[in-house]
C-alpha cells in the first residue's frame, strides 16, 4: 500500500511553487547572452518521434528562436531507449545555448530512480531552464465498458476481480504511477498492462483488448471527441479548458491522485547562467504569443508559469515524491 505521504503527486506541487515563479522579478536582458545566441544554428533535440507534445513544443520553440535571433533552428527527433539516446546527445553538447532539450517529466523525475544505469545525471549534466507546458491526464474506457463514471468503474472492477486491465506507456511511466495511485486510493481491481509507448496502449484500448487506459489528454482527445473512447475523469486538480465537461477525480470522490504531464526545457550544465537565464525569458515570450497559445490549446496543452529556480525546485520535489512511490511499491523497469 502507498503511505499517505506518497499521495502528493505531480500536480499537487504546482500550487506550492507557482507563486514563487511569478514572484521572480524579470531580469534585465543580458546583452552578452543575446549577442552570443545570435551566432549559430539552434538544434532542439526531441527524444521521441514526431507528432506528440514534445515534438510540437520543440517546433514552436524553434520557430520562436529563429524569429528572435535570425538564426535557423532545427528540431532533431532522436527516439530510442525511452528517450535516453536524445537526452545523452544534449548532455554531450557544447553549453553555448544552441543545443536544447525538450523532454517530458518522467525522463527527469522518474527514470533516475527507476533505471539503475542511466547514461546521464539530471542534476549534474543539465540545467533546468523552464517548464514549457503541462497537460492533464485522463482515465478513459472502451465504449462497451458499462461504466459511465468513475464510481461505476470502481464498482465494476470489484465485481469482476482479476478480469479488467488498464494500459500505460510503460512500467514506471507517470501514467503507470497514476494508475497505481488510483488503485491504492479506490481499491479498484485493475491489472496493469505496460506497453512500449502510448500508441500501442491506445491501439489496444481502441480495439477493446484492454478496458481502461490512463493517457495524456492531448493524445487521447481525438478518440474521446470521436466517441471511440469514453473519458471518465482527469487526474489533475482542475478541469481542462479544452474539454471542461470532464470532471476531475477529486470531483468524483477520489482523493489523493493528482498527476499531470509536463514538458521541460533543459540545456547542458556547462551553459553559463546568463545564457540559460536569457533562454528562460525567451521561452516565456515565445509561449505567450497569441498564435502559440492557440496552438497549445488545440493540442490540449496549457502554458506553465515555472521558470529557473521555481522549476528546479518543483522538479526536485517531484523526483522525491516518485522515488517514494517507486520504492514503496517495488516497481522496477523490468
Amino acid at each position: 500500500m502507498f503511505k499517505t505521504s506518497t499521495r502528493l503527486a505531480a500536480g499537487a506541487l504546482f500550487a506550492a511553487v507557482a507563486t514563487a515563479s511569478f514572484a521572480q522579478a524579470p531580469a534585465a536582458d543580458d546583452a552578452a547572452a543575446k549577442a552570443s545566441l545570435k551566432h549559430g544554428q539552434f538544434r532542439i533535440i526531441a527524444p521521441f518521434p514526431p507528432g506528440g507534445p514534445v515534438d510540437v513544443l520543440a517546433r514552436l520553440l524553434g520557430t520562436g528562436l529563429q524569429n528572435e535571433y535570425g538564426q535557423s533552428a532545427v528540431v532533431d527527433n532522436r527516439p530510442g531507449a525511452n528517450g535516453n539516446i536524445g537526452i545523452d546527445a544534449v548532455k554531450r553538447a557544447a553549453g553555448d545555448g544552441h543545443t536544447l532539450l525538450v523532454v517530458p517529466a518522467g525522463n527527469m523525475t522518474i527514470n533516475p530512480t527507476l533505471m539503475a544505469n542511466l547514461p546521464y545525471n539530471v542534476d549534474k549534466d543539465f540545467t533546468a531552464v523552464a517548464m514549457m507546458a503541462k497537460a492533464p491526464n485522463v482515465v478513459a474506457v472502451f465504449p462497451s465498458v458499462p461504466a459511465k463514471n468513475i464510481q461505476e468503474l470502481i464498482a465494476l472492477t470489484k465485481s469482476k476481480p482479476g478480469t479488467m486491465a488498464y494500459g500505460s506507456p510503460g512500467v514506471g511511466s507517470g501514467l503507470h504511477l497514476a494508475g497505481e495511485l488510483f488503485k491504492e486510493a479506490t481499491g479498484a481491481d485493475l491489472l496493469h498492462v505496460p506497453y512500449k509507448g502510448t500508441t500501442q496502449a491506445l491501439n489496444d484500448a481502441l480495439g477493446g483488448q484492454i478496458q481502461v487506459i490512463f493517457g495524456a489528454l492531448p493524445t487521447l482527445m481525438p478518440q474521446i471527441k470521436s466517441g471511440k473512447l469514453r473519458a471518465l475523469a482527469l487526474t489533475g486538480s482542475e478541469r481542462s479548458p479544452i474539454m471542461p465537461e470532464i470532471p476531475t477525480l477529486a470531483e468524483t470522490g477520489v482523493k489523493g491522485v493528482n498527476v499531470v504531464s509536463w514538458y521541460g526545457l533543459y540545456v547542458p550544465s556547462s551553459t553559463p547562467a546568463n545564457i540559460s537565464g536569457q533562454l528562460a525569458r525567451d521561452v516565456t515570450k515565445i509561449l505567450n504569443e497569441p498564435a502559440t497559445l492557440e496552438t497549445l490549446k488545440a493540442q490540449g496543452l496549457e502554458l506553465s508559469p515555472l521558470r529557473l529556480e521555481a522549476f528546479r525546485k518543483f522538479q526536485a520535489d517531484e523526483t522525491k515524491t516518485w522515488e517514494k512511490v517507486i520504492k514503496s511499491q517495488g516497481i522496477t523497469a523490468g
